[in-house]
C-alpha cells in the first residue's frame, strides 16, 4: 500500500474543505449503507468498526470485509449484478465520512488548495482499497479451512515480528467472513493447537510455524 499516503489526514482535510463531503454518525447494529443501487458512493469510516455483509435466498449469511477505522467501503467497489444486496451494517457507534465519486472532482464552492491536489490522492485511496479487496480474494481462494485460517493469520501477522495477535473477530463472525461452517472451523483450530501449529487463548493466537 501508499505507505505515504495518511488516510486520516485525508479524511480530516476532506471534511475541512470539501463541501461536498458529509459526515455522519450511527449506533450499534444500524445500517449504515446498503449496495442495492449504484451510487458511487465512497465512504470512510472515520471511526468505530462494521461489517460488509450479504444474505444468499436461504438467509445464510457472509461477511464478505470487516471494516476498522479509516477503511474504505462503497458501492464504486462493489458493483451488484445480482439480487443479493449487500448491507454495510455498524458493529458499535461509528462516524462516517462520504461523497458521490463523480462529484468530488467538481470544483468546490469554497476556493481551496486541496482540490488542487484531491486527484492524485484519490487515486491513491482507490489503489489502496484495491489491494485490499486483493487480499480477501485471494483468501477465499484457498481450498481447505486449514489453509483460509493460516492465510488469514498471516494477514494478522503482518510484520511477522509479533507472532502474537488478537482475532478481530467473534468465531462466529470469523467463521462468516471465511465462508466456512463453524463447526469445522473450531475442529480444525483445535487440530492446529494440537499439532503445535498454533497457541489458543481465547481470541489470541500465538503462531509455532
Amino acid at each position: 500500500m501508499y505507505s505515504d499516503f495518511n488516510i486520516a489526514e485525508f479524511t480530516q482535510q476532506l471534511q475541512n474543505c470539501c463541501s461536498r463531503a458529509q459526515t455522519k454518525k450511527f449506533e450499534k447494529n444500524e445500517i449504515i449503507t446498503t449496495y442495492i443501487k449504484n451510487r458511487n458512493q465512497i465512504c470512510i469510516l472515520k471511526n468505530g468498526s462494521a461489517d460488509l455483509v450479504r444474505y444468499d435466498v436461504n438467509g445464510n449469511k457472509t461477511i464478505v470485509e470487516t471494516l476498522k477505522e479509516n477503511d474504505v467501503f462503497g458501492e464504486i467497489f462493489f458493483p451488484v449484478k445480482t439480487n443479493n444486496e449487500l448491507f454495510v451494517v455498524a458493529k458499535e457507534e461509528v462516524e462516517i465520512v462520504y461523497f458521490i465519486y463523480d462529484e468530488i472532482s467538481y470544483k468546490c464552492t469554497r476556493t481551496c488548495k486541496f482540490h488542487e491536489t484531491l486527484n492524485s490522492s484519490l487515486l491513491k485511496l482507490v489503489l489502496n482499497k484495491t489491494i485490499s479487496q486483493n487480499i480477501r480474494i485471494e483468501l477465499l481462494t484457498k481450498r481447505s479451512i486449514r489453509e483460509k485460517l493460516q492465510s488469514y493469520f498471516s494477514t494478522l501477522n503482518v510484520s511477522g515480528m509479533n507472532r502474537t495477535f488478537k482475532i478481530p473477530l467473534s468465531y462466529t463472525d470469523l467463521a462468516d467472513y471465511l465462508s466456512v461452517d463453524r463447526s469445522a472451523m473450531m475442529r480444525e483450530l483445535k487440530s492446529l493447537q494440537e499439532e503445535g501449529f498454533i497457541e489458543r487463548n481465547g481470541s489470541k493466537i500465538t503462531l509455532r510455524y
